[in-house]
């Protein structure tokens, strides 16, 4: 039998869509499998303070903390690193997240600070003992929101005729690399490699070692795959590199650093 010429996808991104007189009910793929990964990652977070005799009643502090960095973080960042031009003359679009418009570097960033916050009045929790875990969880969000961007149809990849190709029919009808699933895979083998370690070391797991190991497989990751991926705004059609990649170098720098220095305080 012939193979397969290329996926058509036309499963929409809306699970509920329904209008019931002045109540309109909406349900998405993709904000489903975002609470998805807090869900998740709340209990793993909850796992991960028994092992090592945490406060328990922290947790929820926590994910409040993550939670709102993210959201924030993740729209601050397309608006400062993808458009400031048009958001500054629409400032009141900023706060439109419903809109769409993420970015995942943003999000870094968010919730480095977030974490940093919520550690200074916690000395039993260092900062990078802390973010070491929330690399584990953050490493599954990022699986969810990647499927999330596939059942959007949205962060597609550029043309191609391999026998996976996928035509997302809300786009257009040509067939295109599944960036989205190419990324979401690479991040499932980054969170299976933190949880090994993690199950592994335990609290004996050097400071840094899961975050150096995350910049590295998830914005290695990353900078590979934006060679397949559609560039998402017209000015980075110009660049040598797209901006997620630009982005991406010196999470990556900083991960390579990270793991070394981990490697040397546990020898």
């Amino acid at each position: 039998m012939p193979m397969l010429a290329e996926i058509v996808w036309t499963v929409s991104p809306e699970i509920i869509n329904l209008q019931l007189g002045p109540l309109h009910i909406r349900l998405a793929w993709y904000g489903l499998l975002f609470v998805s990964g807090f869900v998740v990652g709340y209990n793993v977070i909850q796992w991960v303070f028994r092992r090592e005799q945490k406060p328990i009643e922290d947790v929820d502090t926590l994910t409040l903390y993550m939670i709102t960095s993210t959201v924030v973080g993740m729209r601050l960042g397309h608006v400062l690193f993808y458009d400031p031009a048009y958001y500054a003359q629409h400032l009141i679009e900023v706060f439109q997240i419903w809109k769409g418009g993420y970015a995942s570097h943003g999000a870094v960033i968010s919730i480095m600070i977030a974490i940093w916050l919520y550690t200074r009045s916690r000395p039993q929790q260092p900062f990078l003992w802390m973010i070491d875990r929330i690399a584990m969880v953050t490493a599954f969000a990022a699986i969810c929101i990647r499927v999330g961007n596939f059942f959007n149809q949205e962060m597609i990849g550029t043309p191609t005729n391999v026998a996976w190709a996928v035509v997302f029919t809300l786009r257009d009808s040509v067939p295109r690399h599944p960036a989205q699933l190419y990324e979401a895979l690479c991040y499932a083998l980054t969170f299976g490699v933190l949880l090994y370690l993690y199950r592994k070391q335990g609290e004996r797991t050097p400071h840094g070692q899961l975050l150096g190991i995350f910049f590295i497989m998830v914005f290695g990751a990353r900078f590979a795959v934006e060679f397949v991926k559609k560039n998402q705004v017209e000015f980075e059609d110009a660049l040598l590199l797209n901006m997620g990649q630009i982005l991406s170098i010196p999470l990556i720098l900083l991960g390579a650093y990270l793991l070394i220095r981990s490697r040397r305080l546990a020898s």
